[in-house]
């Protein structure tokens, strides 16, 4: 069930009312309906994987217990940890990673000569299966770190794990920021519900005016890349980075806006991030769960940055590369990911890192000449990387860059869709004078005259409804 679909038009709605009306009743019960609703959400896509996700639940939640029953005996508490990790790690490892480790084998043995015989499977990736995995590896990994205890209550530890709007594509929520909120009685707020209808509308428009308009033309180009000029292939790469932000950040926006209409607060996932001054600002700002959680769960317990430059080198490749292979078994993640370290590493190495923490022009109209050149050398560095990410395999990718930085580029672009770059001039116009708040229209005309603030949300749902008719996927639904 996509979150731009009729499908979920109508789920939603029946959700919510019962979801309320059961408040009265018992918070047991209110958590049962949402965890039903959850567990249907899933099955939409495909019911026999809802197994996995079952057995995925269980084995943490009772490998959590496990593991707190074992406090005094570390070798028991590092075996239920081990076994937690290993069987996850393990499914992971089969449905998303098996056929290209089997592949780049025989790539390998082949250069020598022999022809193995290697047998792959055909096998449909889970969807969500990344984020829900991530979600349970966090909760063992913080009870084993003795952060939090493990809950007793498995309908609790249930939900935590498959909450429909951040089940298939995050964000990647933990047990010390959701579980809390799951077992505690929520009450309706007003306020709270019309700004998530907002962040909703937003989110919506993200999707499905920005991304799949942009996807159109990211697509034709990126597919048929060796007909185009570098100019326009340019233009491809730009798309994509627009269409890949709007989808997924769209994507979080529905989902934090959902849950608040349940009276839930999850984690900001994305803090406009095409506005970065430089690549560790970027990564602060894009993705922002993924990247917390390799902080806190690799980079950290690899011994972070407290070892000298050497030290902090190597363990921010490291989560680079972990976090580019998490996207896709493909080698184009991998480079994406090492590409993003070699950005980052002037700033590593000179530890000017942490230099740009609040958003860019705060409390200004306009950025300083600086600021703006920083932002355009970012946001260029991150549109070079994303054609890594998008092409279709290493080969694509080099083709692609070798005919930009061909003579080329410097020809008139055969593809500029001018009413796409219309529709992206005036959406990073909105994300631009609201880029102090949480997403963009959180306070976002909020002080104009009334019937003009709700013309404006009018004129956004009639487009959302006359372009929404193809109902596209969510490009993370893929990771």
């Amino acid at each position: 069930m996509l979150f731009n679909s009729l499908a979920y038009l109508w789920f939603f709605p029946v959700v919510f009312v019962l979801y309320w009306w059961a408040n009265n009743k018992s918070l047991r019960f209110q958590n049962i309906i949402v965890l039903i609703a959850s567990y249907y959400f899933y099955s939409c896509w495909d019911w026999r994987f809802l197994f996995l996700l079952v057995f995925s639940t269980v084995l943490d939640y009772g490998s959590g217990i496990a593991i707190h029953k074992a406090d005094n005996n570390n070798r028991l508490r590092k075996f239920w940890l081990i076994l937690s990790v290993g069987i996850n790690l393990g499914f992971l490892g089969v449905f998303k990673y098996y056929n290209f480790f089997a592949e780049s084998f025989a790539d390998l043995i082949s250069l020598f000569g022999l022809k193995p015989h290697i047998t792959t499977l055909n096998v449909i990736l889970p969807v969500g299966i990344s984020f829900y995995t991530f979600h349970g590896l966090s909760y063992v990994f913080d009870i084993y770190n003795r952060k939090i205890v493990p809950t007793t209550n498995f309908v609790n530890y249930s939900l935590f794990v498959s909450f429909f709007p951040l089940l298939v594509a995050g964000p990647i929520e933990r047990a010390t920021h959701l579980l809390p909120q799951i077992e505690r009685r929520r009450t309706f707020d007003y306020n709270k519900a019309v700004d998530g209808l907002r962040q909703i509308l937003w989110g919506l428009f993200k999707k499905v005016i920005i991304a799949d308009s942009c996807a159109e033309y990211a697509n034709m180009i990126f597919n048929n890349s060796a007909d185009y000029s570098g100019s326009t292939l340019i233009v491809g790469a730009i798309m994509f980075t627009f269409q890949i932000y709007g989808d997924f950040s769209g994507y979080s926006d529905i989902a934090l806006g959902s849950a608040r209409l349940l009276g839930i607060e999850l984690l900001q996932n994305f803090r406009f991030p095409y506005f970065s001054r430089d690549i560790a600002e970027f990564w602060r700002r894009w993705h922002i769960s993924l990247s917390s959680w390799f902080k806190d769960y690799l980079y950290i317990p690899l011994g972070g940055s407290k070892g000298g430059n050497w030290m902090r080198i190597r363990n921010t490749f490291i989560i680079f590369l972990v976090s580019g292979f998490w996207h896709g078994a493909n080698w184009t993640f991998i480079v994406w990911g090492g590409l993003n370290a070699l950005f980052i590493m002037p700033s590593i190495v000179m530890k000017t890192n942490r230099n740009n923490i609040e958003i860019v022009a705060k409390g200004k109209l306009l950025p300083s000449f600086r600021e703006l050149l920083q932002v355009g050398i970012t946001f260029g560095l991150a549109v070079f990387a994303w054609i890594f990410f998008r092409a279709d395999n290493l080969g694509h990718a080099m083709s692609y860059i070798g005919e930009i930085f061909s003579l080329s580029t410097f020809s008139k672009p055969t593809v500029l869709p001018k009413m796409i770059v219309a529709l992206i001039a005036f959406f990073m116009l909105i994300e631009w004078f609201g880029r102090e708040s949480n997403y963009a229209l959180e306070k976002f005309a909020l002080n104009w005259y009334r019937p003009l603030r709700y013309g404006f949300y009018l004129v956004l749902t009639l487009a959302i409804l006359i372009a929404g008719g193809k109902e596209q996927e969510f490009i993370y639904f893929q990771f």
